[in-house]
């Protein structure tokens, strides 16, 4: 069976050489006279580079051009943050540099050049050769349409494509600036006009190289002569109000590689294929450039579809089954695009605190499942400061894996420590009796726990850290959890004084949330919550921490004050649901590093069902095999996931 792929951008390439790869046969058609020096650079998401990995001679990354980039920070006009985020991994790379690593990895005299597509010819209502305008003719089997957003086969198997209209332009270029590269380090830095739709944003993308743009509303103003000069002045009086970043990148430009981009759209393809032709990537689906979606989902499409024809599926079923599996996922990512230009062009209904990032989710996220109601539902009161707390951390997570599918927790916060003024709670007074409580604590119950902090750096309340969770859950209640575990590594372990903002910040972006707004949150919204948190705990009579109250469906309650047992946890549930069942899950090293990013050996030993002592010569192997990293405290270590940087590390080797 001969394959027939007319567009030789990145998804034809990935396409062609996956079917080459497989002793399948395949030409590629492109309608330019030589590889193309066309576009800019962009981000690629990391499912793209483990596509281009697979599709590299020698399966690893080490030959996949770009930059890494993992942070993204949002600042205004007045170059004020307002959103700093940890972002999935990114690559930033230019096109040419992509295009030539595909290149590189299939035949050359596989790929035809000048030949710009015209027609099918048919028999029998199927496709059975493609017709070029130079006259040539390729037949085939199947034939695939990847010549981009303005496709001429998409024309030709569905008629002339209805594009939105062009409400958004970009002025992109690219400098050549290492100081700059090397300034940025990972960080996506965007501005945001607060009260005009004009953005600026830079990304470096590789060690010398600083990729730019500039997103407008052209009913503002427009550009019409692009030479360097006009570009230039058009820049700089669209972005005059800019900070003093964006003037220096300007200062720096010459601006001969830049151009205006008239940025569109289309609505979603009722079917990605007809009878034996196949559309993939911007020639199947186009999302505006908000996203960052396009090479992305050039390269999944690729992978995705190859896919089904090697699983031996018939060619139309298989284009049944990749519309399917992708039109969902890229429909989102339209409606995502289109909710982004709206939001930036009505900047007076903007709503900082509820900012999209510009940027596609890992792909198997981009639908949103609605979560199964739980029989069992727990309120937690617990601080971020209970030494309780934190050594029944091993019970809460286990807990979490052998019953998640009946339980759901919700965290409220209990207010341990409003100050030390006429503070007495069970016989604790001053912060010199709370390091000697920790000791006691870290002794008894094998958690580490150092106490160091109460007698260099004593923290005055709890109250901080507390609502700062608060603020966290306003954001992801998931990732709220998360945040609330790393604040305690930083105090139990690390001796850092959570009431310090930099240390909530560095938290907040650890975990994935936006940062810059936990930390406004903190002023705001999240005392209201914390000060309801302390007025149904007050209702209950919450009178030790942690206290937990577990209810069902038919409105029975019961309460666990203090340490407890896993077993205690278990005869609640039990009760609670008689003939409860737990679910098995991987205890594998890999596999519970992977779901728990950081473990104590404590927590370890307790997961796996084996004495502490089986359980750290397993950590102390997997930590020579650089597969986890090791926090050293003088009270115990904490253990850190590395697998994936250690399968990274290989794969370059």
């Amino acid at each position: 069976m001969k394959t027939v792929i007319i567009g030789g951008g990145i998804a034809g390439l990935a396409m062609a050489i996956y079917l080459h790869n497989n002793e399948m046969e395949v030409v590629v058609c492109e309608r330019g006279r030589e590889q193309s020096d066309k576009g800019n650079a962009f981000l690629m998401h990391a499912e793209g580079i483990s596509i281009l990995s697979e599709l590299s001679r020698n399966g690893s990354s080490s030959g996949i051009p770009g930059k890494f980039i993992n942070h993204f920070s949002l600042c205004n006009e007045n170059n004020i943050e307002i959103t700093h985020q940890k972002l999935d991994p990114w690559q930033c790379m230019k096109r040419t540099d992509v295009v030539s690593f595909l290149y590189d990895q299939f035949p050359k005299e596989k790929l035809i050049f000048n030949r710009e597509f015209s027609h099918f010819i048919y028999k029998n209502e199927k496709a059975v050769a493609a017709v070029f305008k130079n006259g040539e003719q390729e037949y085939g089997d199947i034939f695939i349409g990847s010549d981009g957003g303005i496709s001429k086969v998409r024309d030709a198997i569905f008629g002339e494509t209805t594009f939105t209209k062009t409400e958004v332009k970009e002025v992109l270029g690219l400098l050549n600036c290492p100081a700059l590269s090397k300034k940025l380090g990972t960080r996506f830095t965007k501005f945001q006009h607060e009260s005009k739709s004009i953005s600026f944003g830079m990304i470096p993308s590789s060690e010398n190289e600083v990729v730019w743009f500039m997103q407008y509303d052209p009913r503002i103003m427009d550009i019409h002569e692009t030479s360097p000069r006009a570009m230039e002045m058009f820049c700089q009086e669209m972005l005059k109000d800019f900070p003093e970043a964006v003037q220096e990148l300007l200062s720096l430009e010459d601006f001969t590689g830049t151009y205006v981009w008239h940025t569109k759209d289309f609505d979603l393809l009722p079917s990605f294929h007809k009878k034996n032709v196949v559309l993939i990537g911007d020639s199947a689906h186009l999302a505006l450039p908000f996203t960052s979606a396009g090479t992305t989902n050039a390269l999944v499409d690729a992978h995705t579809l190859f896919t089904l024809l090697k699983g031996g599926i018939e060619p139309e079923k298989a284009f049944e089954k990749f519309y399917a599996l992708r039109s969902q996922i890229v429909a989102a990512q339209i409606k995502m695009g289109r909710d982004l230009k709206k939001d930036f062009l009505h900047p007076d209904k903007r709503n900082k605190d509820g900012s999209i990032i510009p940027l596609i989710s890992k792909q198997d996220r981009a639908i949103k499942r609605r979560a199964k109601q739980k029989e069992i539902h727990i309120v937690y009161f617990t601080d971020p400061i209970c030494s309780t707390c934190w050594v029944i951390q091993p019970q809460l997570r286990k807990l979490s894996m052998e019953y998640e599918n009946h339980v759901q927790i919700d965290f409220k916060m209990g207010g341990l420590l409003p100050s030390w003024e006429n503070f007495n709670r069970f016989g604790i007074t001053k912060p010199s009796d709370v390091a000697a409580h920790w000791e006691e604590v870290c002794s008894q119950y094998d958690m580490p726990i150092n106490k160091n902090i109460w007698l260099e750096d004593p923290l005055p309340s709890s109250y901080p850290p507390s609502i700062a969770f608060k603020a966290a859950q306003l954001q992801d209640t998931g990732k709220a959890v998360l945040f609330l575990r790393r604040i305690r590594e930083m105090v139990f372990l690390e001796k850092k004084n959570i009431i310090k903002k930099e240390h909530l910040f560095t938290a907040a972006f650890d975990v994935g949330l936006d940062a810059a707004r936990l930390l406004r949150d903190l002023e705001g919204r999240a005392q209201g919550l914390f000060k309801e948190d302390l007025i149904l705990s007050t209702i209950l009579e919450v009178k030790e921490l942690p206290t937990l109250f577990f209810s069902n469906h038919q409105s029975q309650q019961l309460s666990l004050h203090g340490y407890q047992s896993y077993e205690n946890f278990e005869k609640m549930l039990a009760v609670l649901k008689p003939g409860i069942k737990k679910q098995d899950y991987p205890a594998d090293p890999k596999s519970l590093f992977e779901r728990f990013q950081t473990m104590t050996t404590k927590e370890f030993s307790f997961f796996r069902n084996e004495s502490e002592l089986e359980s750290q010569f397993i950590l102390n192997s997997l930590l020579n095999e650089n597969k986890i990293t090791q926090f050293e405290s003088t009270a115990g270590n904490m253990w850190i996931n590395n697998f994936s940087n250690h399968l990274m590390a290989v794969q370059s080797a």
